[in-house]
C-alpha cells in the first residue's frame, strides 16, 4: 500500500532568529498509508495541532520534507498549495466552522464553488453527500437552527465535497456528547471503509484512538509511541 502523507524530519520553529525563538516540532517523520485510519494523541501543549496543520498545509515547516500523494509541497507556491489543499484534503473541526448565515447545502457546497464545478453540479453533489451523512431534511436550515451533531454532521458532508483522498479531523467530537460523538465517529469510520479515505484524527482521547487502525503518540514536539489500534468495536 502507497504512503499517501509522508513526512520526513519536519521542524516548526516560531519567532525565528529572535531572543524568544520556539520549537515546537523536533523532527517529525511520519507515514500514513492510502485508505489507513490514524489518530494523533497527545495532551494540550504536545504540538499535535501545529502538527496537524503542517499536515494539512495550512502552514510551512521550518525545515524537512513533507510529500503528499506523490506531491513536494515544499516545492509548491502559494496558490498550488491551495489548490492541493481544496482538492486533496477535507478538514473537520471541533468548532464545525461553517458560515453562519447560510444554510446546510450551500455550506456543503461552497469548496466546490471555489473549485469552478457549475452550479448544477455543485447542487447536485451537496444533495448527495447530505444524504450520505443523514442531513437531507436539514438541508435549507442555517448552522444556528442545528444541533452540535447536526453541525458536525453537515462538516463532514463539506469536508467529503471535493472526493478529498484525506480528511483531516481535528478533535471533532469535542464538542459532542457522548452519544453525539458516537454518531460521529461511526460517520468517519464508514466513510474509511465504504468510500476508502484516508482519515487522520487528532485526538486528545485514547477511547477514540483505540478505534483507529494505529495510534500515533506525541508529547512535546516529538513522536513517543506508535502501536495499532483495535480498529471499530462491533
Amino acid at each position: 500500500m502507497n504512503s499517501i502523507i509522508k513526512l520526513e524530519n519536519i521542524v516548526k520553529k516560531f519567532y525565528i532568529g529572535q531572543p524568544n525563538e520556539l520549537e515546537i516540532l523536533h523532527g517529525i517523520s511520519l507515514e500514513v498509508k492510502d485508505g489507513e485510519f490514524v489518530s494523533i494523541v497527545g495532551p494540550s501543549g504536545s504540538g499535535k495541532s501545529t502538527l496537524m496543520n503542517m499536515i494539512g498545509i495550512l502552514d510551512r515547516p521550518t525545515s524537512g520534507n513533507y510529500i503528499l500523494d506523490g506531491i513536494n509541497v515544499g516545492e509548491a507556491d502559494e496558490s498550488e498549495l491551495s489548490e492541493i489543499r481544496n482538492q486533496k484534503i477535507g478538514f473537520v473541526f471541533q468548532t464545525y466552522n461553517l458560515i453562519p448565515k447560510t444554510n446546510a447545502l450551500k455550506n456543503v457546497e461552497l469548496p466546490m464553488l471555489y473549485a469552478g464545478m457549475e452550479r448544477s453540479k455543485r447542487i447536485k453533489r451537496a444533495k448527495e453527500l447530505l444524504e450520505l451523512v443523514e442531513m437531507s431534511d436539514r438541508a435549507k436550515h442555517l448552522p444556528e437552527e442545528l444541533s452540535g451533531g447536526q453541525k458536525q454532521r453537515v462538516a463532514i458532508a463539506r469536508a467529503m465535497a471535493n472526493d478529498p483522498a484525506i480528511i483531516l479531523a481535528d478533535e471533532p467530537t469535542g464538542a459532542l456528547d457522548s452519544k453525539t460523538g458516537r454518531l460521529v465517529m461511526d460517520l468517519f469510520h464508514k466513510l474509511n471503509k465504504e468510500n476508502k479515505k484516508t482519515i487522520v484524527l487528532i485526538t486528545h482521547s485514547n477511547e477514540l484512538a483505540s478505534e483507529t487502525d494505529r495510534i500515533i503518540s506525541i508529547k512535546d514536539g516529538v513522536i513517543i509511541d506508535e502501536k495499532s489500534g483495535e480498529g471499530k468495536k462491533c
